[in-house]
């Protein structure tokens, strides 16, 4: 498999100063994949960003993992309806427009 995209849970373990646990507990409740190459964990460089929240509202503010599963669902209901608002405007372009 190519790890070329895939950066190893150690590493960001380390750099984030977060214990391998932690990530572990994310990747159960879905909020972060890991991938297991040659019995190594790694997680695709496309998640950094979310896990990047994910320790700074851990850290900084104290959300639990519950709390963050709450956030990070909020958020995408919030991107949802927005997506779904811009498509509405455009429809009501294309009737303003006749």
């Amino acid at each position: 498999m190519n790890t070329e995209y895939l950066i190893s849970t150690q590493t960001l373990c380390r750099h984030y100063s977060i214990e391998i646990s932690f990530i572990d507990a994310l990747n159960i409740m879905g909020l972060i994949q890991i991938e297991i190459v040659e019995q190594n964990s790694f997680i695709h460089q496309d998640q950094i960003g979310d896990l990047e929240k994910i320790v700074r509202l851990h850290n900084d503010l104290n959300v639990n993992l519950e709390g963050i599963d709450v956030v990070f669902n909020l958020l995408e209901k919030e991107l949802d309806l927005r997506n779904e608002l811009n498509s509405l405007k455009n429809k009501l372009r294309l009737y303003e427009n006749e």
